[in-house]
């Protein structure tokens, strides 16, 4: 399996934004969109602030592959579900990273509501 180097996971650590884009099943891609990404241990994750109904996200899910820009970056992904109960830790990660936003702005990616749209990106080849 495809990891993320450690010199991407700084830069997601690094960045504030990253950019995200699905595969449409022509094979282009989409129009980039910018969001928020988190790192928790080796995995990189994204979350939509504006729920499940929110276009980059459902071309996400429908896609299932995409690409992603981030600092130097850039990368084809898989968009999965977290694996396992990764949600208060990744919070926690969102809380400490967009710190100094205010806390109705980082309360869009944070909490139960978000639990359902959160995606990890998995690197491809």
């Amino acid at each position: 399996m495809t990891q993320w180097t450690e010199h991407e996971l700084a830069q997601v650590d690094g960045t504030e934004e990253l950019q995200v884009s699905s595969y449409r099943p022509d094979g282009t891609l989409r129009p980039y969109v910018t969001i928020w990404t988190a790192r928790l241990g080796g995995d990189v994750y994204v979350r939509s602030a504006y729920g499940p109904d929110n276009g980059w996200f459902r071309r996400a899910k429908a896609s299932g592959t995409g690409r992603v820009k981030v600092g130097d970056i850039e990368r084809d992904v898989r968009f999965q579900e977290p694996v396992e109960d990764v949600h208060p830790a990744l919070d926690d990660v969102y809380r400490r990273k967009y710190a100094k936003h205010d806390k109705s702005i980082v309360g869009t990616v944070v909490g139960p509501r978000v639990v359902g749209t959160t995606l990890r990106l998995v690197p491809q080849g």
